[in-house]
């Protein structure tokens, strides 16, 4: 299966792009401010059929919730191209969130604006801003990958929510997001940078 890695073009101390999204799990509009902790926000770009948001899926929700009772608030976004990949619309979107008990919102992106602006290019791909919206740290989950025999644990994720939360800096090796690219629709590819 080939695979895409994030691009790391949003940078450490970037600030986070705005949204305003509707949430699959009932059509209410959130924000960027909505979907903020306390003491910051995880933004997760995923995709219901890709085979590596699969592989992680069980471990994100845990995170997620787990970072909700710490202060950092949780937000999932699709943006694929729905008239290409259906699964990935609103519709199933909604009965993944509601079959795995998503509590974060599950944001459609329909526009890929988003996405654009997070220059988001596979799925999952992984944002941790401090509670300023500034960018603490975009990579990795773990080593884990469909396949690979190693185990799923979050390990990177974590490493970089607990330095966060203790104050301290951000982690020095911030390794890619390995996944599915994002399924841009014919005519909106993001420019592609030299």
């Amino acid at each position: 299966m080939a695979a895409t890695s994030s691009t790391q073009r949003l940078t450490p101390g970037s600030t986070a792009p705005d949204f305003l999204l509707p949430d699959v799990r009932g059509g209410r509009m959130v924000s960027l401010a909505d979907a903020n902790g306390e003491r910051g926000l995880l933004v997760l770009f995923l995709a219901n059929h890709c085979p590596f948001v699969v592989h992680v899926r069980a471990e994100l929700a845990r995170i997620a919730v787990e970072s909700v009772a710490r202060g950092v608030g949780t937000v999932a976004i699709a943006a694929n191209d729905v008239a290409a990949y259906p699964q990935d619309g609103p519709g199933p979107m909604r009965e993944l969130a509601l079959a795995e008990g998503w509590t974060f919102p599950y944001l459609f992106d329909e526009s890929q604006e988003v996405a654009k602006a997070y220059h988001a290019a596979c799925t999952p791909d992984l944002f941790l801003f401090d509670g300023e919206l500034r960018l603490f740290y975009r990579g990795q989950l773990d080593d884990s990958r469909p396949g690979n025999g190693i185990p799923v644990t979050g390990r990177d994720l974590r490493a970089a929510l607990d330095a966060l939360l203790a104050g301290a800096p951000p982690p020095p090796e911030q390794k890619p997001s390995l996944g599915c690219s994002i399924k841009w629709r014919p005519g909106n590819e993001p420019e592609a940078t030299g």
